[in-house]
């Protein structure tokens, strides 16, 4: 597959087979994933897998009720409050599994270098034939000093993406983008 058609081919995919993600495929995203730049070589990234289902659902019915706890009136998504109450809405949309990159309190540009290493998983899975969706709202429970208990992450790193990895049940359409905003061309 060439890059232009990863990049422009790759698409957020909510709806997932139930086939399992070899551990092994896995791995390999995450190979994909680190090979990316990191300011001052740092490599301040670590990453957590679970595709256990069990493991998964107990993680989304925590994140989305974690969500749900702070979600205000005020907040700029407080119109997904409804969605989110609804009992078969899931974050992870039944995904088989879920790859969170974390930051080490080492890197200075980690977040950035986070999202570095996360476009190379969401490219290396679409070339796999693997659908993707990072998955903002998990970030607000796992931001949280429970989850970091919960799934035994060190004092000092962060979740910067949470990435949900499966196979497709149906192809995703393309999504219209706008005229990119040029500030300068000198």
């Amino acid at each position: 597959m060439e890059l232009k058609q990863a990049i422009f081919g790759r698409r957020s995919v909510r709806s997932y087979s139930n086939q399992p993600v070899p551990r092994e495929v896995v791995a390999e995203l995450i190979d994909a994933a680190i090979q990316a730049p990191s300011g001052m070589n740092r490599q301040p990234w670590a990453f957590g897998v679970i595709t256990d289902p069990a493991a998964l659902a107990d993680l989304d019915a925590k994140a989305k009720a974690h969500l749900l706890s702070v979600l205000t009136e005020d907040s700029p998504m407080a119109g997904y409050r409804t969605r989110l109450e609804q009992p078969d809405f899931h974050l992870f949309y039944g995904a088989p599994a879920l790859v969170v990159i974390y930051t080490k309190p080492t890197g200075v540009t980690a977040n950035v270098d986070a999202c570095l290493a996360a476009q190379n998983l969401l490219l290396a899975a679409y070339e796999r034939g693997l659908g993707t969706c990072w998955i903002g709202f998990a970030m607000f429970y796992l931001g949280t000093p429970a989850a970091a208990a919960e799934l035994n992450i060190p004092d000092g790193y962060s979740a910067a993406a949470a990435i949900i990895v499966g196979y497709p049940a149906t192809d995703v359409p393309p999504v219209p983008r706008e005229t990119p905003e040029i500030l300068f061309d000198r």
